[in-house]
């Protein structure tokens, strides 16, 4: 069942929204050669516990860690530990906290030290997918509009749409209806209304769109070794147009 929000139920998600936005923030300024995925997942939890949240993935069927933490191939998923980030890597930071009974959930990928301009544009168009799949989600429109953005935006760069992960409902559960597909046609799918609140995700890969998970039961890579990158926002769709929940001050490539 899709959830459709009061404006006081929106006002509740701002909380675990905001806290997603600082611990990104927190941790877009530590990345740098040198520092491991653990530390990253250390700091996270430090942070989430001071603002006086719960990390959602932590203990999430069965999850390990406090964040997502996918560098270069590894789409989603990561699990945070002994990897060091080196320069040349890109590295996804997924974060999704609890509070009060509602949740939030946002996503970036950055640079580490210096990149190939081919890693830079894979990040750039991701970005980019996800500002235009936020913009499609307005009343009266469909889902199938969001992920025909996506799609037209990043294939026309040459670069493959991941299909066995999506973008989801976000409320009083982390992962709620309808799903969210960065692929689609447009008018196709779940009418779009005032009050929903989605986690858009794109998840590009700079090669073919196919993915595979590894034995720990989590780490999704690409199948063909090319990298991959991913950002989310969690969003309200409002009268007036998306309000994107989960913003945040992003650290300069």
């Amino acid at each position: 069942m899709i959830e459709v929000k009061t404006p006081d139920q929106i006002d509740r998600m701002r909380k675990p929204c905001l806290m997603v936005g600082k611990v990104l923030a927190h941790l877009s300024e530590m990345i740098k050669p040198g520092v491991t995925t653990q530390a990253l997942d250390d700091a996270a939890r430090d942070l989430i516990s001071e603002l006086g949240g719960k990390p959602a993935f932590k203990g999430y069927r069965g999850f390990p860690a406090h964040i997502c933490a996918s560098v270069n191939t590894v789409v989603v998923h990561g699990i945070p530990g002994e990897t060091v980030l080196q320069e040349g890597d890109i590295v996804g930071i997924d974060v999704g906290v609890e509070y009060d009974g509602y949740f939030g959930d946002a996503a970036f990928s950055a640079a580490v030290g210096r990149i190939t301009p081919e890693a830079q544009k894979l990040m750039d168009v991701t970005q980019e997918c996800l500002a235009v799949g936020i913009a499609q989600a307005r009343p009266g429109g469909r889902v199938g509009d969001i992920g025909a953005a996506v799609q037209a935006f990043a294939e026309s760069h040459g670069f493959g749409v991941v299909r066995e992960f999506t973008g989801h409902g976000i409320g009083t559960q982390m992962h709620q209806d309808p799903q969210v597909p960065n692929f689609g046609k447009a008018g196709f799918g779940a009418l779009l209304k005032e009050g929903m609140c989605l986690a858009i995700e794109p998840m590009i890969n700079a090669g073919r769109p196919e993915v595979e998970i590894l034995e720990d039961g989590w780490t999704v890579v690409t199948q063909d070794g090319s990298l991959a990158a991913h950002f989310e926002h969690s969003i309200a769709i409002t009268a007036n147009g998306p309000e994107i929940l989960t913003e945040w001050p992003k650290k300069k490539q």
